[in-house]
């Protein structure tokens, strides 16, 4: 627990100075970053005739958005389907079918990463090292350009002083916004970080795959082929960027992409890094510190209650290998040089912040932690991915307010502007999106087993599919994995959930904070909602849970909690 604290309090102290970075890097006002970054970022601007001093509405912002996603989506498609005859494939890798390669597009485009393919034996040099890197850079950025045009939209957008009650508010540069998310923030952090993995063993070359001479000369394997590439840079913006694709096939367990207990511990601060310094940078935009405070405690406290719950599941014994005589941690599935206690804290992490990266096989989890992984990505808003996380956050907000009016009486508003019935109608359609999805994505899939492919029955053969599309779903990406996922079924069901998982989660948020910011702001009165308040803080917890056990319980019950409760009986029985 030692080596789990330290990672907290390291990420914690990393986080506060980068937050404060990051409101100067988004602030209107001049910044010392100015000097480094923006003669290249004018250039850019100049040659893709983006007018940088221009503002723009919520409309124009979430087009800006949709066009960019379109134009990179049909690029990284036709990439991925035409590789092989492309340059940097000096290993001969073949085409992928159009459904995996469509899948393979989407899924890198929705900041998802979901891998339905083996990385080292599927996809060329170009298809990882330059396209799948630019899009780990471009789509958390693009998250992270949403989630600012909707904060300055909760504090009535950059002209809020000289703008009337019912005029359109600036929202910012969707373009300027993203470019400097790309230029000024992951890109140094990935650099540094990349060189960190490199010094640790993590291969950066474009020569071919390694031929390697075996120990033992009486084996029928002579030479062993051993891929390798530019994973460096790949492995430090997947981590970083809340991406989580890895580049070889075992993700962050194959000691390429994780070779030391040191690289383990770099890639767990760096999962979670930006999104606490987005949560903590939060107060600057909204000129309201305590909803960084508040969001803080709030995320925290989930966070550490289902880490503490992973933690403790994974300290348990698996029950099909309980030996009640030498009883020990379950270590199905993981790395020895890792250990139980970090794989578990990574599996938590990874799952609460939308990365999806692995270090340890979910399959091989604990039903407690099968459960609590899954609940992560189902709340999606425990940190949450760069820029959608706090995005998701806001909207629970927004409906805890909303009920909070409702049973105390007094007119639901945020920040002094007010949720009227427009606003709910489309926060009370967020709210059932992901049960309409994952649910009845899940009913079909296992509807029909031909479909499924998935090597297990009974409860664990649900939480295989339900995890699928919650994954999807929740631009994750880590997998229980033991299905036949490269199929044109589950590519392409697949690539709806994260479609609908992606843009209206973030589009339909806009629309509200854009409506919310032309509002006329009312004067704070005595018994407003106060949002710093210990009872805010509870109600909205108990929002977040609520809403979702009442929405996932039936499905747990049939995935997670009945595998628990069969295996303490077979454990009762065999003792």
């Amino acid at each position: 627990m030692l080596e789990v604290s330290t990672i907290i309090l390291l990420t914690l102290a990393l986080a506060w100075p980068l937050s404060r970075y990051m409101a100067g890097v988004f602030n209107q006002s001049p910044h010392f970053s100015d000097r480094l970054f923006l003669p290249l970022e004018s250039l850019l601007y100049t040659l893709l005739g983006v007018q940088a001093s221009q503002g723009m509405t919520w409309q124009v912002y979430a087009k800006a958005f949709l066009l960019t996603n379109l134009m990179f989506g049909i690029l990284a498609f036709l990439i991925l389907k035409f590789q092989h005859i492309l340059p940097l494939n000096p290993d001969g890798i073949g085409a992928l079918s159009w459904d995996l390669a469509l899948h393979t597009a989407v899924s890198f485009l929705t900041n998802t990463n979901q891998q339905h393919y083996s990385g080292q034996a599927q996809l060329t040099y170009l298809s990882q090292g330059t396209l799948i890197v630019t899009l780990q850079f471009l789509t958390p950025a693009m998250g992270l350009a949403a989630c600012l045009a909707i904060l300055r939209a909760m504090s009535g957008g950059r002209n809020h002083q000289s703008a009337k009650e019912g005029e359109p508010r600036d929202l910012g540069n969707f373009y300027v916004d993203t470019t400097r998310a790309v230029f000024r923030v992951l890109m140094p952090i990935a650099f540094v970080l990349s060189l960190l993995l490199v010094w640790q063993g993590t291969p950066s070359t474009f020569q071919g795959a390694a031929m390697a001479t075996t120990l033992d000369p009486a084996t029928e394997v002579v030479q062993q082929e051993i891929p390798r590439g530019p994973a460096a840079a790949m492995i430090a913006i997947k981590q970083l960027g809340t991406n989580g694709g890895g580049y070889f096939g075992p993700n962050s367990s194959n000691p390429y992409e994780n070779p030391t207990p040191l690289s383990n511990v770099l890639q767990l601060i760096a999962i979670w890094l930006i999104p606490i310094a987005l949560v903590l940078m939060a107060g600057s935009v909204l000129r309201s510190r305590s909803f960084s405070a508040m969001a803080f405690v709030v995320m925290g406290v989930l966070s550490l209650s289902l880490i503490t719950a992973t933690i403790y599941s994974e300290r348990q014994q698996n029950a099909a290998l309980a030996d009640l005589s030498h009883p020990g941690s379950n270590m199905e599935g993981k790395e020895f040089r890792f250990g139980s206690d970090t794989s578990a804290l990574w599996a938590t992490l990874t799952t609460q912040t939308s990365n999806g990266s692995v270090n340890a096989m979910h399959d091989s989890l604990n039903p407690i932690a099968g459960l609590t992984t899954r609940a992560g990505m189902l709340i999606n808003a425990i940190w949450g991915g760069i820029g959608s996380g706090l995005i998701n956050f806001i909207v629970y907000v927004w409906v805890a307010v909303f009920l909070a009016g409702l049973l105390t009486g007094r007119t639901p508003e945020l920040l002094g502007r007010k949720l009227e019935t427009k606003e709910i109608s489309l926060l009370g359609g967020l709210v059932v999106l992901p049960a309409a999805v994952i649910l009845v994505l899940t009913a079909v899939t296992v509807a029909f087993p031909s479909l499924t492919g998935n090597t297990n029955p009974g409860f664990h053969g649900i939480s295989q599919v339900f995890y699928e599309y919650t994954s999807a779903f929740a631009n994750n990406g880590s997998g229980f994995e033991g299905l036949d996922d490269d199929t044109p079924w589950w590519n392409l069901s697949a690539v709806l959930t994260l479609l609908l998982g992606r843009y209206l989660p973030i589009i339909l948020p806009l629309a509200v904070a854009g409506m919310m910011a032309s509002k006329r702001v009312s004067q704070q009165s005595s018994n407003a909602i106060t949002l710093s308040s210990l009872t805010f803080c509870i109600t909205l917890v108990v929002v977040i849970l609520m809403l979702n056990f009442l929405s996932f319980l039936p499905s747990a019950v049939l995935g997670p909690i009945g595998e628990g409760l069969e295996l303490a009986v077979i454990g009762k029985e065999s003792f």
